[in-house]
């Protein structure tokens, strides 16, 4: 009697427990990203921050150096990346507006983010435009320090604003499995991640105009 009466309670006992620890070990995974991010943007400032500065002494005790005139793409390629900051924002809308995701709401979302991921796209593509025109002028990474910063900045930008396109493929990749397991946290923590490429890069254009 005792088995009949107890063994149908353990199971959904045994279930609720499980789904604690899912619900904890994703919480925790959820963090240890957030984080991850987090030291991710710091550390690429700091590279950043370290090449400024090599460019600052290098111009300083330089006698030769010239100024670039920056390819005129370089500002369509900044409204480009910003545009892809507007449409991941809207995704970021409708996922906040659904706490669970139907078929609408994945529609909408998947939409967004691939907006989002062809701008990035469209961006690389006018920033190899804009070497293209650079190398029509005669100017390589080794043909003068100005050169040699304009393609140190502009590539290593690229490099990691691929990182951010690879998450964009990841979270689409989610949508089109089963929208069931999309990571929030991990939309989000590209969010973070994407917004922080854009306004690199406007710390960038900067540097690159006034200094280059």
């Amino acid at each position: 009697m005792s088995s009949t009466t107890y063994t149908p309670v353990a199971i959904p006992v045994a279930q609720q427990a499980r789904t604690r620890v899912n619900v904890v070990a994703r919480s925790a995974a959820d963090g240890a990203s957030r984080s991850g991010v987090w030291v991710a943007i710091f550390a690429i400032t700091m590279s950043f921050a370290a090449f400024t500065s090599a460019l600052f002494v290098r111009e300083g005790g330089s006698v030769d150096w010239t100024h670039l005139v920056l390819p005129p793409i370089l500002y369509a390629n900044t409204l480009v990346l910003l545009l892809g900051s507007v449409t991941l924002w809207m995704a970021s809308r409708a996922v906040n507006a659904h706490a669970l995701l139907d078929s609408h709401a994945v529609k909408t979302v998947m939409g967004w983010l691939i907006a989002t991921l062809a701008l990035g796209l469209l961006f690389i593509a006018g920033q190899y435009e804009a070497w293209s025109q650079l190398a029509a002028q005669g100017l390589f990474l080794s043909t003068n320090p100005n050169s040699s910063f304009f393609y140190v900045f502009t590539g290593m930008h690229i490099l990691h604003l691929l990182g951010g396109i690879a998450a964009l493929v990841y979270l689409v990749g989610q949508l089109v499995g089963s929208h069931t397991t999309f990571r929030r946290a991990a939309f989000h923590n590209t969010a973070i991640y994407w917004h922080f490429m854009g306004v690199l890069w406007l710390y960038l254009l900067f540097v690159l105009r006034t200094k280059l």
